[in-house]
């Protein structure tokens, strides 16, 4: 039978964290091995937020092979570097009217956001519309994404069913979203989710005196002043990451019990979400050290190159289908 197809990815803006391990980078690991993965680093999308970071490209392919994403069982691909996507883009933008772009609740979201007010660039408000292009042009069956993605991929289906109804072909598949049962990891701070733009989260590549520093600045419960006092479980950053991370359940479940009737500390907690994160990335930094910047160049380049035949499959399917004339 085969494989359904995935593509998935990530802008490179900067390293990544352990928000983004729990939200994708270990779901990606395990679907390899029962789909057809092909991971994008989006460096186009991020140029539409003033994003975009070159360096940061390598830095992202270091933390995928570091986590266990096998370049064997993966496809990586860099976007600019999918040449049919641009036409493909323009295609699709005369099938997409502005107030539908406009009425997008993820751009709608992100505009409030960044401040934007009057100043939206056409390439910010049209990204949903690039990002369409990515998935269809390879086919994809299945995008792992959070909720607010949900709009994106509905808007993605939306231009291919106009596409097939304006140009009475079938030749662009549909595709659904997969979202993740695991709850997104809170920041540092514990006032928003772990974000690389607003510097509350732990990456995967930081040393182990940032790690402790990082750890031991996290947000608890402001009322556990003394050992003795109750403590509160909800809303405290400590357990959130214990949760995801600690893995003897048993002992977090006492863990909590005894915080709740007073008794535990918060420097004991801090001490015992140190070390299982210590034990957690030490592996990962390990093999991190010995991955070379000509190794993943390669890696992102022979990935690219063979993506780069199923979208230019795609493209021609779509250029017949519309008509375009061909000298050939």
């Amino acid at each position: 039978m085969k494989k359904k197809r995935i593509l998935t990815g990530d802008r490179p803006s900067g390293k990544l964290h352990l928000g983004h391990y729990v939200g994708s980078l270990q779901n990606r690991v395990k679907m390899q091995n029962s789909h057809e993965q092909y991971v994008m680093i989006a460096d186009l999308q991020s140029l539409t937020d003033e994003s975009f970071k070159s360096e940061n490209i390598l830095e992202i392919m270091k933390d995928y092979i570091s986590v266990g994403i096998d370049p064997e069982k993966t496809t990586f691909l860099l976007q600019s570097q999918i040449n049919s996507l641009y036409e493909l883009t323009f295609y699709y933008m005369n099938l997409v009217t502005l107030g539908r772009l406009e009425r997008n609740p993820t751009i709608k979201e992100e505009i409030l956001q960044k401040g934007y007010k009057d100043s939206i660039k056409a390439g910010f408000l049209c990204y949903p519309v690039s990002q369409s292009a990515d998935i269809t042009g390879i086919q994809a069956d299945v995008v792992p994404a959070g909720k607010d993605q949900i709009p994106m991929i509905e808007q993605t289906n939306e231009i291919v069913r106009k596409f097939s109804q304006q140009y009475n072909s079938n030749c662009l598949r549909e595709a659904e979203i997969l979202l993740s049962d695991q709850p997104k990891l809170v920041g540092i701070d514990g006032k928003s989710k772990a974000s690389k733009s607003l510097n509350n989260a732990i990456y995967l590549s930081d040393n182990e005196k940032t790690l402790r520093e990082k750890v031991f600045s996290m947000y608890t419960d402001p009322d556990h002043i003394h050992v003795h006092q109750p403590g509160k479980i909800e809303g405290n950053v400590v357990f959130s990451y214990l949760d995801s991370f600690y893995e003897d359940k048993e002992h977090l479940s006492e863990l909590k019990e005894n915080y709740k009737k007073g008794g535990l500390g918060d420097i004991k907690i801090k001490q015992i979400l140190f070390e299982s994160l210590r034990a957690f990335l030490t592996p990962i930094q390990n093999i991190r050290l010995q991955l070379k910047d000509e190794d993943m160049i390669s890696i992102l380049k022979n990935g690219t190159y063979n993506a780069n035949i199923e979208y230019e499959k795609t493209i021609q399917e779509v250029r017949k289908s519309i008509g375009i004339y061909s000298f050939d």
